[in-house]
């Protein structure tokens, strides 16, 4: 099913407003005043802050940092994630920038955990809705979504182990106890982040229908993934049926449990998780196509 393209462009500035505003009050008003690192290249501007402020005297801009340290980044993510997803990227840092520059540094609460918690939610909130929309907010979001393209792994994952090094800088400069809390926040950000970038978990849904053929042409029209048919017979009523097996991401989930419900109300859902998978498996780039042009892109089977 073709998307309206002016839906997605208003989606998508709607999603910069709101990532703008969590990562500018969730640096500003959460993990500055506490002495707290943000994760990436955002943690790297912090460091420069404060390194600038205390040893050469000179007060910097730290969204104008945020923005400068993101140039080289997005010069890879145009080679390895297209001009689009770099455009809005690109589109969305300037965003942050201006929001952490415009909102005044103020902190809410004394309480140090309480700033790296929140903080961490907020930032990571905007970094998943920002790569569920199909871009990042640069800086190791980038290069956390290259690897995951490349392995399968997830986005939080990798971002809380290139954080690594933010960790031991925090733990230099400030404390270690200002490092174990920039841990917390760290942890907190990339927990948000899966909760909300679900693109790479998998999921095995089984179908009963009486209805499969209808069922399955719908499903095929919402989502572009291959399913099997396999025959079944009811326990309890004795009457023949077919099950549907499908593999998707849990993303895709609400599409096939409304592409089933429209043709058989009484079908049966069952769902299970999937800790991995061997052979073709549609990815982002191709699904994304397809959902934008409705039109099936080629895919090259090889023959086994």
């Amino acid at each position: 099913m073709k998307q309206n393209p002016q839906i997605e462009l208003v989606k998508k500035v709607g999603a910069v407003i709101l990532t703008a505003i969590a990562n500018g009050i969730g640096m500003n008003f959460f993990l500055a005043p506490a002495n707290v690192l943000s994760a990436g290249l955002n943690g790297v501007s912090q460091i420069t802050v404060a390194v600038a402020d205390a040893q050469l005297g000179i007060h910097l801009s730290l969204g104008a940092l945020i923005l400068i340290y993101n140039i080289p980044v997005f010069i890879l993510s145009f080679i390895k994630l297209g001009k689009d997803a770099t455009i809005f990227s690109l589109i969305n840092v300037m965003g942050i920038s201006l929001a952490t520059m415009l909102i005044p540094e103020g902190a809410v609460s004394d309480n140090i955990l309480l700033n790296a918690i929140v903080g961490g939610v907020l930032i990571g909130a905007g970094v998943g809705l920002s790569l569920k929309m199909g871009f990042t907010t640069g800086g190791m979001d980038i290069i956390s979504l290259i690897f995951s393209k490349m392995t399968g792994k997830t986005v939080g994952s990798y971002m809380l182990a290139l954080n690594g090094l933010i960790i031991l800088i925090a733990a230099s400069i400030f404390s270690i106890e200002s490092a174990l809390f920039t841990v917390i926040s760290l942890y907190a950000m990339s927990r948000v982040v899966d909760l909300m970038h679900t693109s790479h978990q998998k999921i095995t849904a089984m179908i009963v229908t009486t209805h499969a053929e209808k069922v399955g042409k719908n499903i095929s029209e919402r989502l572009f993934r291959g399913m099997t048919l396999l025959p079944s017979v009811g326990g309890f009523s004795g009457l023949p049926s077919s099950t549907i097996m499908i593999v998707i991401t849990r993303y895709e989930l609400y599409d096939l449990e409304q592409a089933t419900l429209e043709m058989d109300p009484n079908a049966f859902i069952n769902i299970l998780p999937t800790h991995s998978i061997l052979g073709r498996f549609a990815n982002d780039d191709e699904t994304r196509h397809f959902k934008a042009t409705g039109i099936y892109p080629d895919i090259k089977v090889s023959k086994r």
